[in-house]
């Protein structure tokens, strides 16, 4: 079939109140050449340090997003966009008041074992 329509998410499960679907990727359909993410992660949100193998570009639809990169903090608002490139150092937080909403694509595809994150 020359399509694959994502009818419903998986719903990847968190302890930390952020709202995770992944449309394609590894979680919901077992492919690893790229996934697609819609979150939503909740006021006073963080993820420990990171090195991700691979790369990351996040599309803020609502709210604000903090990306610590190499030791610059960078802030997105909705409608603005960011390529993270794979092997460097990133921590990923909304220390505003309000959620943060926003998309987020991998290449290739996200999996625990290939986010490198720091303990």
């Amino acid at each position: 079939m020359p399509y694959k329509v994502s009818e419903q998410p998986f719903i990847v499960p968190t302890t930390d109140g952020k709202l995770i679907e992944e449309h394609f990727g590894l979680a919901s359909n077992g492919q690893g050449h790229f996934s697609i993410a819609h979150m939503i992660a909740p006021p006073g949100w963080s993820e420990p340090h990171q090195q991700p193998a691979f790369d990351e570009v996040t599309i803020v639809i609502r709210g604000q997003k903090q990306f610590e990169i190499e030791g610059e903090t960078v802030v997105l608002g909705a409608g603005q966009t960011i390529l993270i490139h794979r092997g460097s150092r990133v921590r990923y937080s909304n220390p505003f008041e309000q959620e943060v909403e926003y998309w987020s694509v991998c290449v290739p595809a996200f999996s625990m074992e290939a986010v490198n994150r720091e303990s």
